[in-house]
């Protein structure tokens, strides 16, 4: 075999039912292991001889085990650790893992997701939903969007006003998972034609499943928070005849993104925040995927097309069992996707068009035709760039996957 003992990196191991989740925190890469697998597995990351492991395994289960197939799917894990460039072998001299260095902001993740601050937030949110409700006005509307009449001035408002709110969320992610002492970090990305903020929580499997909603739930719970002090700011601000001011104006539009970013999370065909709760309180592991293989499988046997059927041995049996019934879910994520469509994107769309269209029909070179022109212009710019970033991410990927493939 060619070494007695490995080197294994140090791993975090969660029971699930009747396996175990097993992976590396600084990775990411998880793996389930059957209870009988993770037990060995616990073994040999102690420095048991590999053969005194497969003779424990089998004087333990009453049956024999492949070591060396076992220590191969290790190897593709990840989990084992590659020795040093003309260094000795990993299995002869053990590294001793560093000592984690200190989560940063552990504190505050704590304070933010006190008791207190959950009384706090519940305090904001109900007098603002008391306030929407004796004051429809406040209440989302796709109209308020246009809170002035220059386009420009509304597309730069919310374009770069949304900035702070997208980062707040992403932050209430990242404290909650620090809150854990979990390595969370911020990052940019674009994603087909547009720019997105999102937090990695490489370690989030490693904690039990209860642990594991809130890091999902904390940006909802950012945006519930900044909505209803939105609303709470446009009614602070009305006029002294109770008319909505312009810096009213201002908050609902942005009041308005806030609250369909939130409605947004139910797209449950995408990897959003909801899913990542659904998925978690179902108990599977890689739903996403499995859901849409087992969907399209049906539909390539219905079409006698058995050549394009996916193996769905690849998935655990509880996310093949999962899967094959989540059809209601992503009924429920396309009607979001149809609803926020038809009372938001269609309805902005056609007024940003009809105001444009009059400005520079109208046959005035004024103020209004450049606005109207300028605003145009930054947005064919701002669809231009980011489509360049998304086929330049394509051609990467395709330049990483090798000619012929």
């Amino acid at each position: 075999m060619g070494v007695s003992t490995l080197s294994v990196h140090e791993l975090s191991f969660v029971p699930e039912g009747e396996d175990v989740l097993v992976g590396r925190m600084d990775t990411g890469s998880y793996a389930v292991f059957p209870a009988d697998g993770a037990e060995l597995l616990k073994r040999l990351a102690a420095g048991l001889p590999l053969e005194e492991a497969a003779e424990w395994y089998e004087a333990t289960f009453d049956e024999p085990v492949d070591v060396e197939d076992f220590v191969g799917t290790l190897q593709e894990l990840g989990f084992l650790r590659e020795p040093a460039a003309g260094g000795p072998d990993p299995a002869e001299a053990p590294v001793e893992a560093a000592p984690a260095a200190p989560v940063r902001y552990r504190r505050l993740g704590r304070l933010v997701f006190s008791p207190v601050a959950w009384l706090l937030y519940a305090a904001v949110v109900g007098t603002a939903a008391a306030v929407v409700v004796r004051h429809g006005d406040l209440a989302p509307k796709a109209s308020q969007i246009f809170f002035v009449k220059s386009l420009l001035i509304v597309q730069v408002v919310i374009t770069f006003g949304q900035v702070p709110l997208i980062l707040a969320h992403e932050g209430f992610h990242v404290l909650a998972g620090r809150r854990l002492g979990l390595p969370t970090r911020l990052r940019l990305s674009n994603r087909l034609t547009y720019i997105v903020a999102e937090t990695q929580i490489n370690g989030l499997m490693s904690v039990p499943r209860r642990k594991r909603y809130l890091p999902f739930l904390a940006g909802m719970a950012c945006d519930a928070v900044v909505l209803a002090l939105l609303d709470l700011a446009a009614q602070a601000a009305r006029t002294d005849g109770g008319a909505l001011s312009t810096a009213s104006k201002v908050c609902l539009a942005l009041a308005f993104t806030v609250a369909l970013r939130m409605v947004w999370q139910f797209q449950l065909y995408l990897r959003t925040d909801l899913f990542f709760v659904v998925a978690t309180a179902m108990k599977t592991y890689d739903l996403h995927d499995a859901s849409k293989a087992l969907m399209k499988n049906r539909v390539w046997r219905i079409l006698r097309l058995p050549h394009r059927i996916v193996d769905e041995s690849q998935w655990t049996e509880r996310d093949r069992k999962v899967g094959a019934y989540y059809g209601p879910f992503l009924v429920l994520g396309v009607c979001t996707f149809i609803a926020v469509t038809v009372y938001a994107s269609i309805p902005v769309g056609i007024r940003y068009f009809v105001i444009a269209g009059e400005a520079i029909g109208s046959g005035h070179v004024d103020a209004h035709f450049w606005d109207s022109v300028v605003s145009l212009g930054f947005n064919a710019a701002q669809v231009t760039a980011l489509v360049v970033l998304a086929r330049r991410k394509r051609n990467a990927a395709a330049g990483q996957a090798g000619p012929g493939k």
